[in-house]
């Protein structure tokens, strides 16, 4: 699912896409000139794989099913049948590598062009290369026959790439062009906007005696079109770095902690409630999709693109819909598979939530939550959210899925360069805390000195390249939240294992929304999770939100850790008795 600034831009770029294809239809493709041409320029082989799939479609997994792609003239399935001539290409290295763009039936269909690419091949002295040609050799034919007409690649509407910046690539073709990866350099922007400036036609207007202006629509790259011929200042040296390393010598202040790849539920097999009737107001209207585009070009007059495709749905759909998701991507069993007994539960807890919970604005309609991939994901977080068990002898109950190659990471191997702002260290077996953010940061500062005098605190660390993440969902998308300190406290009497505390500072100064769900996942689902598998120790979560009192706020939530409060998680969800205080604690 791609993210919904994404999302948004190909559909915008899709519908101004659309009126270029009808102008071709009407005006072109009689005379045999080739369709209007998309190009989408990628970072790298992951994302450009993501956005394939979701333009043009692909095989269902474990089925023999096809699912077309989002945009329909630029799909590779239609009618649920993959068509012999894809429309959509994917040019990177894997695909280059695997050549699987390259299927059998398209080599039937395209025999003749094939046979003329051999041809020329031998003309060019390259006999043997012709007799032997390899899928990868047909695709990069593609690729560079884009947009010519009797070639290999003349019905191609679409490119999604990652290096075609490198490549000498001249269709001339090209109406449209999405730009997500990230340009660092005034060439490579001109070289972007090259490629929707080779004009179709050199026809001189007779009104004009000039060309007719051609246009190419680009989303994405920002760049100034003509560099600036200001004086550049001197560039000053940078000086010497810090070393940033694990100190010989320190090993007792080592702190070891696991590595999570997500967590899984073990649903009981009670009856599931509901909380609707006190959720909050989910908005559907032009806060949270937008369906007005303003699009200024660098030459030509501005346009508004307007997005008429809302199509109105039943609730019921819409309620399926989303508890097939919510099934899939919330619960899961012991063995992975989904409890499908509690489907039709969840179809009325949906069914509810639509009704009581969604404010639908004039003009804006539900069905919306089907079209809009992001809409629909928050929606089911906010349902999961209102989900509550009724549970007999069992609860519901969090495990973490441990990394399968590198379940444990500690702060024993920790070496690079910094130019950052640094603290040196005593109680850390990493030689320094680097300090983020321009000219250090005091709150970061506070709490590494905090840690340094507390008689509780055994050893800490910033949490800076030890590979500790917490994996967390927010709208949607999976992210890795990396926390600021970890604090290793003093063993208690009697206890034989080590109590471990998160803490992340500054919270109040960034995005609510993330913050918000880092913060519940960090304390509600991995110190849950973590605590109840019982092998790592006891861990607890908080978060610094104010300067003034942080050794006092600090203090605080060390005594919450020794005294197993809810800042180790939620208590409907820990197995501390069983875990803990019985066969664990004795081991």
């Amino acid at each position: 699912m791609p993210p919904g600034e994404l999302e948004g831009a190909l559909n915008s770029l899709y519908r101004s896409y659309q009126r270029s294809f009808e102008h071709w239809e009407r005006e072109l493709a009689g005379r045999g000139e080739p369709p209007p041409v998309f190009i989408v320029v990628c970072p790298n082989t992951v994302v450009s794989k993501l956005v394939y799939d979701w333009i043009a479609g692909g095989e269902v997994a474990d089925t023999s099913a096809h699912r077309a792609g989002y945009l329909p003239l630029l799909s590779n399935i239609i009618d649920g049948r993959p068509i012999s001539r894809p429309r959509t290409i994917l040019v990177d290295s894997a695909q280059l590598e695997s050549g699987e763009s390259m299927k059998a039936d398209f080599k039937a269909v395209a025999a003749v062009e094939i046979e003329t690419f051999k041809a020329e091949l031998r003309a060019r002295g390259r006999g043997t290369d012709a007799d032997n040609l390899t899928d990868e050799d047909l695709l990069r034919e593609v690729m560079n026959t884009v947009g010519k007409p009797g070639k290999l690649g003349g019905d191609v509407r679409c490119v999604v790439s990652v290096s075609m910046l490198t490549e000498g690539w001249d269709a001339n073709t090209v109406t449209h062009i999405l730009g997500i990866r990230a340009f660092g350099s005034q060439l490579l922007c001109e070289q972007v906007v090259g490629r929707g400036l080779r004009r179709r036609s050199y026809d001189i207007d007779p009104e004009t005696g000039k060309f007719a202006p051609e246009y190419a629509n680009i989303y994405g790259v920002p760049f100034a079109f003509i560099p600036s011929d200001r004086p550049m200042k001197d560039t000053v040296p940078l000086g010497p770095p810090d070393y940033v390393q694990s100190v010989e010598g320190r090993e007792h202040l080592r702190i070891t902690f696991p590595k999570l790849d997500g967590y899984r539920v073990e649903l009981p097999d009670e009856f599931l409630a509901d909380s609707v009737d006190e959720a909050p107001p989910f908005p559907i209207g032009p806060s949270t999709v937008p369906t007005r585009t303003e699009i200024a070009d660098v030459v030509g007059g501005a346009e508004t693109d307007v997005d008429d495709s809302i199509a109105d749905a039943r609730t019921q759909k819409v309620a399926y819909c989303l508890a097939a998701q919510l099934l899939k991507a919330q619960f899961a069993v012991l063995d992975g598979a989904s409890p499908v007994w509690q489907f039709p539960r969840l179809v009325e807890i949906c069914s509810a939530w639509l009704k009581r919970c969604t404010e639908v604005a004039p003009g804006y309609s539900i069905g919306l939550l089907l079209s809009r991939a992001e809409l629909r994901a928050r929606a089911v977080e906010a349902i999961y959210n209102v989900i509550t068990v009724q549970s007999g002898n069992r609860r519901e109950t969090i495990r973490p899925i441990l990394r399968a190659a590198d379940p444990v990471g500690d702060t024993g191997s920790v070496f690079f360069a910094t130019r950052k702002q640094v603290e040196a260290t005593e109680k850390s077996e990493v030689s320094h805390v680097v300090l983020d953010g321009r000219g250090g940061n005091t709150w970061e500062q506070l709490l590494a000195n905090a840690c340094e005098r507390d008689e509780d605190v055994a050893a800490y660390v910033k949490n800076d390249r030890l590979g500790f993440t917490i994996p967390y969902i927010h709208a949607g998308r999976a992210h890795n939240y990396i926390p600021d300190f970890l604090v290793r406290l003093v063993r208690a009497p009697g206890e034989a294992f080590d109590r471990t505390l998160i803490v992340e500072v500054s919270g109040s100064q960034k995005s609510p929304g993330p913050t918000i769900e880092k913060a519940t996942t960090a304390r509600d689902r991995w110190c849950v999770a973590v605590n109840n598998h019982g092998g790592f120790g006891r861990w607890g979560y908080v978060e610094i939100t104010e300067m003034v009192g942080v050794r006092e706020r600090l203090a605080d939530a060390i005594a919450a850790l020794y005294a197993d409060q809810p800042i180790i998680g939620d208590p409907d969800l820990l197995d501390i008795d069983k875990l803990w205080r019985g066969e664990r604690a004795a081991s």
